[in-house]
């Protein structure tokens, strides 16, 4: 579990980061659902529905229990604005954490997106990962400079990875050794 901390963002808005919690439901939904109505570059195209949505969240909050993800959230005047998660993979790659992040539209560019990687990079480091792996689709150039800040760099990438509005879109690899 995350410890909240509380920050002011660039816009004078105040942020608590803290791990995600059953009653974030609703708001959850709502973050998603913006994303997809905005056509984010997410690997959803269709909105989710209210027991879709706690079906996800029950799942999460027992990966979250068994420490098999980590988690954070942004919440701005009560309301969940951003989510995040580094999910630990087993075995040989027990060592390797796949980070993703997804950002309300309103909330971008104020600083957010940089405390919530930064929180996930410290928190991968207590759980012991080595690596932080994590795809971005190619048109995203404002989240590939989030990731670059925080010293990520590219791995590789996948020639029509996405296929999204009836175009290819290259999905890009990027690697954060811890």
């Amino acid at each position: 579990m995350i410890k909240p901390r509380t920050f002011t963002a660039k816009d004078g808005k105040r942020v608590v980061l803290r791990s995600v919690k059953w009653d974030d439901l609703d708001d959850l939904i709502d973050l998603i659902n913006s994303l997809v109505e905005e056509g984010a570059d997410i690997l959803r195209a269709d909105k989710v529905t209210r027991s879709e949505e706690a079906e996800w969240l029950s799942k999460r909050l027992a990966r979250i229990d068994r420490g098999e993800l980590i988690d954070a959230v942004a919440e701005v005047e009560g309301k969940i604005v951003a989510n995040s998660e580094v999910e630990k993979r087993g075995d040989l790659m027990s060592h390797v954490g796949y980070l993703g992040i997804g950002i309300k539209s309103d909330f971008r560019g104020i600083g957010i997106g940089t405390q919530i990687m930064k929180t996930l990079i410290e928190e991968s480091k207590k759980a012991g990962l080595k690596v932080l792996v994590l795809d971005h689709f190619e048109t995203n150039r404002k989240a590939r400079g989030l990731y670059e800040k925080m010293g990520f760099m590219e791995a590789g990438k996948i020639p029509k990875g996405i296929y999204k509005n009836r175009k290819y879109i290259d999905l890009i690899r990027m690697v954060l050794e811890l």
